[in-house]
């Protein structure tokens, strides 16, 4: 039997919840998904109460008599640990379990993910569901993986209960050894923070001014990101001991305060993401501004990536999505469905899970639509999940091959964290890492995310011909001699302002900015300041193009003789001082751009960088289509999705074979609304 992202097969699923639904109306589910092409059901994240519906109480005759009704139809099944949402025995019995809010009010039974992840007690309870589940399932024929959990840190990412006030503790004791060292590397001299004992260290609570310590935030944050992975570790440590063979255990999401990264080299065979691209058109939420709507998923599906080469989506958006209290989008128009889904596909995904099968008539997500409505009955959204499963069959050959990018966006989760607690980090962050996304695509050029960790070594970026680095105001040596191997062997590298402020405490450095980064940019940053009002015109010329410079802008000089000045201000108080320097190290170059980057910006980068469309001689492509490219075998697999609800025209500059259609095209095509088309050539990038 085919294994899921096993690099042969690209494969439908859909998450089911047999527990709303009268046990005859299970097999005719079964049957319908089958005829919908459909091979793998995800069931049991929210479903402890069928397996132990009071303390110590097992029973587990429901989900044998599903997964062998499963079996017997043919259906595999992914089964989840149910641990997001603990029973009402359990949360009222030990309401120490719960998570609390950042003044201690408990956060009551009642929606989901109410728990927090150090209480010793939760933590005892979850090892037995897990051992029960597992040792009961596990060996079940129709059960061929495991999901951890459910969205880890979804809704809320910040836990203030008292078992995590005694674990933050336990961490920083752990990473600093005495109070003494703790106090140094937190500044709590400063407004006479000092403390004398971790016994009087707090997770951040409400204070006077709403500013709390800056380097404790940092640190809070670490210990949220260690919870997690700790407890998804309790889990995966379980399951290893109850799985069969081939076997895989995956968790879902995508959620802020975690080292996705991590977690999923600890603990996954692969991860898996939620993509709900609808979100970009609902009533009150995030709404990006045309034309980039439901394409921002892409970025995400990039950040996936980086995480997990090898992935699946355990949610794909199907129909209208939301909660009886908030959230409230359309439902999805004909062909955004299949776009959707392609979108996944190009950017590497394997497996698409859509959510849900039947949309559910009663809670809090009693709007949120699945493939079926309430009544059940065949509607357009089943009718175009047929034909993506016939367009799936046309291209199973895509299974393994993998995502070309020659750019990649290096981050890291010190400066992401950094940025989400620093003002004036976050505000150059954000805009330039929505600039670089929105530039990329516009110009039809794929781009990774790179992560800095430990784990990255030279081979990884020595893959990409540029490197952005846009902000990144915490630098460690290690990292710094990565980059500096990186570029000295022939790569360019771009940062832009603020870079190599802080340590890794979050401390701004008392050296020449940019900090560590001085030796590979040649930069000296003699002055710095956010842009002020009055100055909004000031831009910075490089070979007479007039580029931006908004929000914060670094003076800067030459300090070192192969650094060389390439532009400079126009207008303000730095007028006619240094903007960028482009210094030779090695074969590469690094470059130091003073301000922040928007699009037009990032855009004269690339074109003095020599990054250059990948597919320009076979494909003209208007801006509002995405180009994606993945490689299997010396084969180019050439994904072009059309964003857009109206048609639009492409050029093909020679014939190619389109997997859906199964015809060859040449010249100028018209695609369709919310149009896909999969090319097929001979590599040659």
């Amino acid at each position: 039997m085919e294994r899921l992202l096993d690099g042969k097969n690209i494969t439908i699923g859909t998450c089911y919840y047999p527990e709303h639904w009268g046990r005859k109306m299970w097999e005719e589910d079964l049957l319908c998904m089958k005829d919908a092409g459909i091979e793998v059901v995800r069931v049991a994240e929210f479903a402890w109460s069928k397996i132990e519906p009071r303390e110590g109480e097992y029973t587990y005759e429901f989900f044998d008599d599903f997964l062998d009704l499963a079996e017997k139809n043919g259906m595999r099944v992914i089964f989840s640990t149910p641990t997001a949402t603990p029973p009402a025995w359990l949360t009222e019995a030990y309401p120490e379990v719960l998570n609390a809010t950042r003044d201690g009010d408990l956060i009551r039974h009642g929606s989901r993910r109410h728990y927090n992840y150090n209480s010793p007690v939760y933590r005892e309870y979850c090892a037995n569901i897990v051992e029960h589940v597992a040792g009961h399932y596990a060996g079940h024929p129709a059960v061929i993986g495991w999901q951890i959990d459910n969205e880890f840190n979804c809704e809320n990412w910040a836990f203030y209960s008292e078992s995590d006030n005694k674990a933050f503790r336990r961490f920083l004791k752990e990473k600093y050894g005495t109070v003494e060292c703790l106090n140094e590397a937190w500044g709590t001299v400063f407004w006479n923070q000092t403390y004398t004992a971790f016994s009087e260290v707090h997770v951040p609570r409400r204070t006077n001014t709403g500013a709390v310590n800056p380097h404790l935030e940092l640190d809070y944050i670490r210990f949220i990101s260690d919870s997690v992975r700790k407890f998804a570790a309790m889990q995966s440590d379980i399951l290893r001991k109850y799985i069969k063979p081939g076997d895989f255990i995956t968790t879902n999401g995508m959620f802020g305060h975690i080292d996705n990264h991590g977690l999923t080299r600890d603990n996954l065979t692969f991860y898996t993401y939620d993509s709900y691209p609808n979100f970009a058109y609902c009533v009150d939420g995030f709404r990006p501004e045309e034309p980039f709507k439901d394409r921002w998923s892409s970025r995400a599906l990039t950040e996936v990536r980086s995480i997990s080469p090898k992935f699946g989506i355990m949610e794909q958006q199907t129909g209208a999505n939301g909660w009886n209290v908030s959230m409230e989008a359309p439902t999805p128009r004909i062909g955004q469905i299949t776009l959707w889904t392609m979108q996944s596909i190009a950017h590497g995904a394997d497996y698409i899970s859509y959510f849900r099968w039947r949309t559910c008539p009663f809670g809090t997500e009693m709007y949120w639509h699945g493939i079926l409505d309430y009544s059940g009955r065949e509607n357009r959204r089943l009718l175009e999940l047929k034909e993506i499963h016939k367009k799936l069959c046309r291209m199973q050959e895509v299974a393994g091959a993998v995502y070309q990018a020659r750019v990649a966006v290096v981050r890291d989760y010190d400066n992401i964290w950094d940025a989400e607690i620093d003002h004036w980090h976050g505000r150059i962050q954000r805009p330039s890492e929505d600039a670089l996304f929105v530039a990329l695509q516009q110009k039809h050029i794929m781009y990774d995310y790179v992560y800095l960790d430990d784990s990255v070594n030279e081979g990884q970026l020595a893959r990409y011909s540029v490197l952005f680095y846009p902000h990144p105001e915490i630098l460690t040596e290690k990292r710094m001699k990565l980059l500096e191997n990186y570029v000295a062997a022939g790569g360019k590298i771009v940062f832009g302002c603020r870079t190599g402020q802080k340590d890794l405490r979050g401390f701004c450095v008392m050296e020449k900015l940019p900090g560590l980064a001085f030796r590979l940019t040649g930069t000296d940053v003699l002055e710095y300041s956010l842009a002020a009002p009055d100055e909004a015109d000031v831009h910075v010329l490089w070979d007479g193009a007039e580029l931006s410079a908004p929000i914060f802008r670094d003076m800067l000089a030459a300090a070192d003789e192969d650094a060389t000045v390439l532009a400079r201000y126009v207008g303000g108080c730095y007028a006619g001082e240094p903007a960028l320097i482009c210094n030779s190290f090695g074969k590469g170059k690094a470059y130091y751009y003073g301000s922040t980057f928007d699009v037009d910006t990032v855009k004269f980068f690339l074109e003095k960088l020599s990054v250059i469309e990948p597919l320009e001689a076979v494909l003209n492509l208007p801006e509002g289509c995405e180009l994606a490219v993945r490689r299997k075998d010396g084969v180019d697999y050439i994904f072009v999705l059309n964003y857009s609800k109206e048609e639009v025209k492409i050029t093909l500059k020679s014939p190619l074979d389109e997997l859906l259609s199964g015809e060859v095209e040449e010249g100028e095509i018209v695609l369709s609304g919310y149009g896909v088309k999969v090319y097929k050539r001979g590599s040659q990038l």
